[in-house]
């Protein structure tokens, strides 16, 4: 009966775990760039699949469209993204350069990864209750004793309180990484 919800808690941290890869912490990562669509041939594609993604430095990015007809279509598409960079086009290729973070922004960030951990909280804490309305539901069918639901939703409770620790774990994690650049 769990595996359901467990399965959906899981996913909830996965995609926390997607969200904090795209904040840009100072260091070039090509993760800030999953989130960018760039409109090909009218088709939303990640620049991933339309160009080669280098970092031949700790603070710089490049990207080789493999058509250089694309070139500007990946700019105007990172430019229009809140990435908050400008990329520097030379004709052939783009060039990211990421500035050291400032104080100002680290704590922006900071309070970004705040938002998206009580996010992940709330929605796991929305899939408990899903679980035990449909305890609940099946308690009034007659499908489940008393004793059954109040195992249940202790057990429920369990696995939510294990998640939400997990999402704490995963968002300190952020946080210190954060604050050390």
């Amino acid at each position: 009966m769990y595996d359901e919800y467990e399965r959906k808690m899981s996913r909830t941290v996965e995609m926390l775990q997607e969200q904090f890869s795209s904040i840009r912490a100072g260091r070039a990562n090509a993760a800030v760039l999953d989130q960018i669509k760039v409109e090909y041939y009218g088709t939303p594609t990640p620049i991933n699949q339309i160009a080669t993604v280098s970092s031949p430095d700790p603070r710089t990015l490049v990207i080789q469209p493999w058509d250089v007809s694309s070139l500007q279509l990946v700019e105007k598409a990172i430019l229009a993204s809140d990435l908050g960079i400008n990329p520097a086009n030379d004709g052939k290729v783009l060039r990211l350069a990421f500035p050291q973070l400032t104080e100002e922004r680290r704590r922006e960030l900071i309070k970004q990864v705040g938002k998206y951990a009580e996010d992940s909280k709330v929605a796991i804490r929305n899939i408990r209750r899903d679980a035990v309305e449909k305890a609940k539901a099946e308690k009034k069918k007659g499908d489940m004793t008393e004793d059954d639901l109040a195992n249940a939703e202790k057990d429920l409770q369990k696995l939510t309180d294990n998640y939400i620790k997990e999402v704490d774990n995963v968002s300190q994690k952020k946080e210190k990484e954060l604050k050390e650049i």
